[in-house]
């Protein structure tokens, strides 16, 4: 579920276009794809901590309508694309590897896979589980970006994929608020 939730999330998010300049950029995809995961693991498991802490401190009645709230949050802000990043800047004093680790770190803070993240380890209270997913989720929306470039990218039905996204956040949110378990 993490996965399939992140991935169709990533999809034309500012990160996936941040994968598409830093691999265009530094035409070095290994290292690029190794910042990305580190970056990756590292903010989506602070993040799925914070889901796991607030799930532990919370009534389940009001983590219900939490949790609820926030699926329908994420569908909505879905609905919203983001915009490619300028091709002005030029991040090279890190190398490939920090530049991308640190890049994608910062940029998904507070970025829809990371609310996500939030939620799903809020719902499902499995850190490992759906940090792995989440990871996974944003590895298969943005290593095709990285090694396929532009091309790619140009090729992705963005405005779908943002539905699609949005639809899943939404059946999650009346999945939590009618008690179904996955």
């Amino acid at each position: 579920m993490s996965a399939g939730v992140v991935a169709l999330a990533e999809i034309g998010d500012k990160t996936q276009f941040l994968a598409l300049f830093l691999a265009a950029r530094f035409r070095a995809p290994v290292p690029v794809i190794c910042g990305i995961l580190t970056a990756t693991l590292v903010n989506h498991f602070a993040a799925g901590a914070v889901g796991t802490l607030l799930a532990a401190t919370i009534g389940p009645a009001l983590m219900r309508y939490l949790l609820a709230a926030s699926f329908c949050a994420t569908a909505l802000w879905m609905l919203i694309p983001d915009r490619p990043l300028a091709a002005g800047a030029r991040p090279a004093r890190f190398g490939a590897y920090g530049t991308s680790a640190i890049s994608f770190f910062l940029l998904e803070i507070g970025d829809k896979t990371q609310i996500a993240t939030v939620a799903l380890a809020a719902r499902y209270h499995a850190l490992v589980a759906v940090v792995a997913g989440t990871t996974l989720g944003m590895m298969l929306a943005d290593v095709p970006v990285v090694l396929l470039g532009e091309a790619a990218a140009k090729r992705l039905p963005l405005r779908w994929a943002h539905r699609a996204a949005a639809a899943a956040f939404i059946v999650l949110a009346l999945l939590v608020l009618f008690g179904v378990q996955l």
